[in-house]
């Protein structure tokens, strides 16, 4: 089986994102210069010193610029979090807009949607307790 081992999401405004995910979820962002595609890389997790996750299943991951035109613009990401009801306030008190109501998936834990400050479609996960 092939694991989810990296993530990555466009950004209009790279500083603003690398803000809004810094101060929701406590990320942290290396800003990669021109030579790079002015790449954020993000590391969301406890690392080792080459930046792989020490947990298994943990990812890190990073931002790229926004190319107009280019139709590979989204993410696929799901947020696992603690208390959904803080991650929900935290989403709106940084800029973002959560999409409807959190919804139980049976097994599985509450789950809601929301748009970032750069309007893409990222998803909150807190696990049920099994």
């Amino acid at each position: 089986m092939n694991p989810v081992v990296h993530f990555e999401m466009p950004a209009h405004d790279r500083n603003r994102m690398t803000g809004f995910y810094t101060r929701v979820f406590g990320w942290k962002a290396q800003m990669m210069g021109e030579d790079m595609g002015n790449y954020v890389v993000v590391t969301t997790c406890e690392s080792d010193e080459t930046g792989r996750p020490k947990n298994p299943g943990s990812i890190n991951g990073g931002f790229f610029l926004h190319t107009p035109g280019d139709p590979n613009q989204y993410p696929s990401v799901v947020i696992s979090v603690d208390d959904i009801s803080e991650s929900m306030k935290n989403v709106k008190d940084a800029g973002g807009k959560l999409i409807g109501e959190p919804v139980e998936i049976p097994g599985i834990g509450m789950w809601i949607a929301f748009t970032d400050t750069e309007g893409n479609r990222v998803n909150i996960l807190q696990p049920s307790m099994a």
